[in-house]
């Protein structure tokens, strides 16, 4: 397996770091909107996506030979979460902002996944 490109692992760890940061800000904002918004899967998908998020960027930042599989594992969380939001989102800025932080983590961790293992 190629090792990944400097440039391209430090943008997907930040782009790690800004999903993670608008998951656990909309999930916040969804509880205060209620209804589906705040139900369990949803909050439990924003949850489960900020912390897969914050643990491949670890993975990254440290070197980890095993980044791939965490990164692949990130990369379809994230794609999970964005299809939630954008689902519900119904014009709302902040889960429309989440939704495409989502998007971009998860092609650049599906680069990562690609070129790490």
């Amino acid at each position: 397996m190629p090792k990944p490109n400097p440039r391209e692992l430090e943008e997907c760890i930040r782009n790690c770091h800004t999903c993670a940061t608008a998951c656990l800000h909309t999930a916040r904002h969804c509880l205060s909107m209620g209804g589906e918004h705040a139900s369990p899967e949803h909050q439990t998908l924003l949850h489960d996506c900020a912390e897969i998020c914050a643990t491949a960027a670890a993975f990254m930042a440290r070197g980890s030979s095993h980044h791939g599989v965490v990164c692949g594992a990130c990369a379809e969380l994230c794609a999970a979460c964005a299809d939630d939001c954008e689902r519900l989102a119904e014009g709302d800025q902040t889960m429309t902002r989440c939704a495409e932080a989502c998007r971009r983590c998860a092609e650049s961790c599906d680069k990562m996944a690609s070129a790490g293992v």
